[in-house]
């Protein structure tokens, strides 16, 4: 027996130890701060809402911001979710989720169905909700009926947000929806409201990549002119390769290609409808890749572009490039400090005039839709 208690005791000495070890921090009782913080946390963090956040880029793109891809690693972030109340199952899935990721970058996350709640004081509002085009629908219709949505968003913007806010509409017809909320957002600087054609530019570097076998990040200045839709104009006759066809040496994209059928029969084309053939292939929407262009879109606009890098961004026309003011159209721009400006100088063949045609002329006719709406 006696033998028996010395055992107990000495396993029981040793397990006293082994919490005392386990508890024991080599900072308790000092004033310190944690060894662990990054420089994120001496940064107030920017408060994002995302609209349709459940949905299939909403639901990526939180993930995004979470891991650091769109503000970069030093940068948290205040997350808000906004959905429809029939979504909010999946909104509270979302969410769940996103606090299992135990992300340090998220400094607060709130899911709500409440857009007064949703556009409180916000310093970014990534609109990705909207009205799907469905069978049979006119692309009048299409544009009536996200009226609704971007009016009323574009109200809520104006008299909730800060007054800085940076607004990124992703929901089609984007820059026309942009368009929309820019008129009822009448306390916002226009050029504080943008739409998302970098998912078209990003893809035109994977083509033109694939093409010449190159890396893409050799891959610059390959330009959307537009509106994002098939009338869009992916413009490779600006562009250039680094390290082509050998390293250290800077090749134009046409030079590179050497092949301008090719560049107009089949690039082009593959660009301006590559959504509709991932909806082909998946019979799903393209929903990372555009999540990944949001991100790309709003650090290039806050982190600045690299020198001699243009990026592709839905603005409001100042009238360059004989682009009527007002429209908001994809043009090449440089960002710095959080502005952007347009790049000018870019000169045109008779093809790539008639391409500026075409999409310019869609976008009036689309302005021209939804006109009437914004003076009601």
């Amino acid at each position: 027996m006696g033998n028996l208690n010395h055992i107990l005791n000495r396993k029981m000495e040793r397990l006293l130890l082994l919490q005392k070890n386990l508890l024991a921090c080599p900072f308790q009782g000092k004033a310190t701060t944690n060894p662990h913080a990054t420089a994120a946390a001496a940064r107030p963090p920017v408060k994002v809402v995302i609209t349709g956040a459940a949905g299939a880029i909403g639901y990526v793109l939180c993930f995004m911001i979470g891991q650091g891809k769109m503000f970069g690693p030093d940068q948290r972030v205040d997350l808000v979710l906004l959905e429809l109340p029939v979504a909010e199952g999946a909104l509270k899935g979302t969410l769940m989720e996103l606090e299992d990721c135990a992300l340090p970058l998220l400094s607060s996350l709130k899911g709500t169905t409440d857009p007064n709640e949703g556009f409180a004081d916000v310093d970014f509002a990534i609109l990705v909700g909207a009205k799907p085009r469905g069978p049979g629908m006119e692309r009048k219709d299409l544009l009536t009926e996200n009226a609704k949505i971007f009016i009323n968003q574009g109200k809520l913007i104006n008299s909730l947000a800060k007054p800085t806010v940076k607004v990124l509409v992703v929901g089609n017809p984007a820059n026309t929806n942009a368009l929309i909320v820019s008129a009822f957002a009448t306390r916002i600087n226009p050029r504080n409201v943008t739409s998302l054609t970098r998912l078209d530019q990003n893809r035109a570097i994977s083509q033109i990549a694939g093409k010449l076998r190159c890396p893409v990040d050799d891959v610059k200045n390959l330009i959307i002119w537009g509106n994002h839709s098939l009338t869009q104009f992916p413009d490779p006759f600006q562009g250039y390769v680094f390290n082509y066809p050998s390293p250290g040496l800077v090749t134009s994209v046409r030079s590179a290609v050497n092949d301008d059928a090719w560049l107009k029969e089949n690039f082009i084309p593959r660009v301006q409808k590559r959504g509709a053939e991932i909806i082909q292939a998946r019979k799903l929407s393209s929903a990372a890749s555009a999540a990944n262009a949001v991100c790309d879109h709003i650090f290039s606009w806050v982190n600045g572009t690299r020198p001699g890098e243009v990026v592709s961004m839905g603005v409001f026309s100042d009238g360059s490039y004989g682009i009527p003011k007002g429209l908001n159209f994809s043009f090449p721009c440089t960002c710095k400090d959080g502005n952007f400006e347009i790049v000018q100088g870019y000169k045109f063949d008779e093809f790539g005039k008639k391409m500026i045609e075409k999409t310019t002329a869609e976008l009036i006719e689309e302005r021209d839709v939804v006109l009437p709406l914004t003076k009601n």
